[in-house]
């Protein structure tokens, strides 16, 4: 049984989110805002599908809850406050809620057992007219005229306040809204519309996604809100959700290789994913819309309106086979411009998650180099299902060490910022690459029973001095990594001053399987994802809710209370069992005096100062949870924010680079075809430049033009840190050969 997990989404959105699909596969931290529907989801027995999810849960989470009164309003609220209906709590009204609660609160969990799924129709059909009405009335606000010289403030998130007392409460609320959205807009320097037009179009998407949402798609929230009251990790999975997460996990996908979001009714073309068949051909661009699709030499089919993930099944198909997309070019001026393009479908390699390196060379404060291997891995993937090619993280990451050992690097760091886990088994085996045999990881069910799960290779891939590095955006299969090391004293822990804070396990079940043999459509009711086990460190401590913390700590940007575990609703307690015997890593880390040295760089470094007093604003934007409605005061906000930008700016190009290095960049293609020599790239810049979503910030970012890579101190200082580890380790090496220890 292969085990996994991913810490649930911690992202907390102004607007209403904009669902995005990827034609090429999904990001895992996007997966939970995807959704894939085949033609063939309607004949499922949605009733039956719930029946099964709800006995599993009662019978198989680790929690061994039963679905009683208790569990009822505990989903009732889940479902409620999911991102599918009014997570912020705007759109009911209390009146709304109170009705809910009477008529559901206690009965929820007996109906849910039947399968009676009539409470999530009749309770989204009411979200839906709210949805409907407030848009219309929205639209009649954004076409005011207004002043902004009110000395008031919108709370932006409301998900620990209460609903709106009442419909005049919440018209208030939304006049607020809207102003402070108006406001936000008449601010932007680069507008490509009328504020008021772009605020209208962003309700009229709003109510887009709740009008395609159908009653498949209500099914799915009322399960996954099922899943989630009995912790945050759980999740239904419909089967092209399913289907999704095996992508993520293999990172390969069988399509055209394009990232699409729905625009104004077009599937517009976000991105197009390098080496993919449209990347190979050459003709689909950026900002792209598709307006109708046609199957090999079969007639097109419109999809101007459509649906966004059935515009994704109809491009997606088999190896091999053509499809025919009309195109309307995004730099067309008449939509009646448009062109076909012929695709023939092939596997896209999804490379944007899998490990890559560098090797640096690290000039000191005497001069002299210090080589250095650097490995950013973004996700534990492995192939989950055991279908299509196959993909280790391990092997990744053991041949990436190979490459570098014969660069002769001294020291080695494991990037594992934002990487959010993935494959149980593949945590496992990869710290086996740093340790000889032993314990990595224990893990307690559901019955009390601990298992220990053990490094059985006894071979070490690479032996030198090392340092991983994490952030709150950590979690779950990174923490087992990093805990473990930690725990053998075989690496050094830098970053925030915790990870993330998941230490559940999680497996994938068939739902079909235990559905009754007539019932509809089993083999597309899906999958649920489902906690069955807690995992410990092997000195006994739980990474559940406390993580991992660093050895060394760094100031960030992601060192925000307000990410991670602890942030999550319906999340599991911490606790502790016996330790385990291993045998520690014979090297001294020298931790004392690395924390030492870090702490007076850090204390000098104008970057750290910059996240210091950047953090702190955060803490009191956080804690205020406003913003100005008065124009006035938003433009000297605006005014003091770019004061203090300019003058970062023009600081860093007076003092240049803080790290003086010359970077080798390493891909598993480098390593495959031998690569000599391997490609040189300049030490700051864009390492991970975010895919963007939001035409307005993609002309906004044009029209400013190149902007040089913000410095990062993270990676500065931990660069700091493992040449200080190496040159530590030789002295201490060095030392004892002088006196003869052995």
């Amino acid at each position: 049984m292969r085990k996994f997990d991913f810490p649930a989404s911690i992202c907390k959105v102004f607007a209403a989110p904009m669902r995005k699909i990827f034609v090429s596969g999904l990001l895992f931290a996007l997966a939970s805002a995807v959704v894939f529907r085949p033609a063939s989801a309607a004949s499922v027995d949605s009733g039956q599908v719930a029946i099964a999810v709800s006995r599993w849960l009662e019978q198989a989470h680790y929690s061994r809850q039963k679905l009683d009164d208790a569990m009822s309003e505990k989903l009732l609220t889940t479902f409620l406050e999911s991102t599918d209906l009014d997570y912020n709590r705007m759109y009911f009204i209390q009146s709304d809620i109170d009705e809910f609660r009477e008529k559901f609160g206690a009965t929820l969990d007996e109906l849910t057992n039947k399968g009676d799924l009539s409470p999530a129709h009749e309770i989204f059909a009411r979200f839906r007219q709210r949805v409907e009405d407030r848009v219309a009335s929205n639209k009649k606000l954004a076409a005011k005229k207004y002043q902004f010289n009110r000395d008031a403030t919108f709370h932006l998130n409301r998900q620990k306040v209460p609903w709106p007392k009442d419909m005049a409460e919440a018209d208030k609320l939304w006049k607020d809204r809207v102003e402070a959205e108006l406001l936000q807009e008449h601010l932007n320097e680069f507008q490509l519309r009328p504020p008021e037009q772009t605020v209208t179009k962003r309700y009229e998407q709003v109510l887009r996604n709740v009008r395609e949402m159908d009653d498949d798609d209500v099914v799915n929230a009322f399960l996954t809100a099922l899943a989630q009251a009995y912790d945050p990790h759980s999740e239904y999975l419909s089967k092209e959700e399913s289907d999704n997460f095996d992508i993520s996990m293999k990172l390969s996908l069988v399509g055209v290789g394009a990232v699409l979001r729905s625009d104004d009714g077009f599937a517009r073309v976000m991105e197009v994913v390098p080496g993919g068949p449209a990347d190979r051909d050459g003709r689909l661009k950026e900002s792209d819309r598709i307006a109708a699709v046609a199957q090999g030499n079969a007639e097109f089919e419109d999809v101007v309106d459509m649906k966004l993930d059935k515009v994704v099944e109809k491009i997606r198909g088999k190896k091999g086979t053509l499809v025919r997309l009309q195109v309307i070019p995004g730099d067309a001026t008449d939509p009646s411009k448009s062109q076909i393009i012929e695709i023939t479908r092939d596997v896209v390699k999804l490379k944007d998650s899998e490990a890559k390196a560098e090797v640096l060379d690290v000039e000191g404060a005497d001069g002299k180099p210090t080589r250095i291997g650097w490995i950013t891995l973004p996700l534990f993937y492995a192939n989950m299902n055991g279908s299509g090619p196959a993909k280790s993280t391990t092997e990744d990451v053991a041949a990436l060490i190979g490459r570098l050992k014969q660069e002769d690097i001294q020291g080695l760091v494991m990037d594992l910022r934002k990487d959010g886990g993935g494959s149980l088994e593949e945590a496992i085996n990869l710290t086996g690459l740093f340790i000889p045999r032993g314990p990595v990881v224990q893990a307690k069910d559901s019955n009390g029973k601990i298992s220990v799960s053990s490094d059985t290779n006894s071979g070490v891939s690479y032996t030198g001095p090392m340092v991983v590095v994490m952030n709150r955006l950590s979690a779950s299969a990174s923490e087992i990594f990093a805990a473990a090391l930690q725990d053998y004293g075989r690496a050094v822990i830098v970053g925030d001053e915790r990870s993330f804070g998941k230490g559940t396990v999680q497996t994938v079940l068939d739902i079909g399987k235990v559905m009754p043999f007539f019932s509809l459509g089993a083999a597309d009711a899906g999958r649920l994802k489902m906690t069955i086990q807690k995992f410990y460190r092997v000195l006994g401590g739980s990474t559940q809710l406390n993580g991992v913390e660093s050895d060394v700590v760094l100031p960030s940007r992601t060192d925000n209370a307000e990410i991670g575990e602890g942030s999550l609703k319906n999340r599991m307690d911490y606790d502790e069992v016996a330790p385990v015997r291993i045998t520690p890593w014979v090297s001294s880390l020298h931790l004392d005096e690395l924390r030492a040295n870090s702490s007076a760089r850090i204390a000098s470094d104008p970057e750290f100062l910059y996240v210091s007093e950047d953090m702190k604003r955060l803490r009191e934007r956080l804690e205020t949870n406003a913003i100005s409605l008065n124009e006035k005061v938003r433009r000297k906000e605006l005014a003091e924010d770019k004061v203090r930008k300019d003058l970062r700016k023009s600081q860093r190009a007076d003092r240049g680079s803080i790290i003086r290095a010359q970077v080798r960049q390493l891909t598993l293609d480098d390593v495959r075809s031998k690569r000599e020599p391997l490609e040189t790239v300049a030490y700051e810049r864009e390492r991970e430049k975010p895919r963007n979503y939001d035409p307005e910030e993609a002309e906004a970012e044009k029209r400013e033009g190149p902007q040089p890579p913000e410095p990062d101190p993270v990676r500065n200082e931990t660069l700091r840190i493992i040449e200080d580890l190496v040159h530590l380790t030789r002295q201490t090496r060095t030392a004892a050969a002088s006196s003869g220890t052995p």
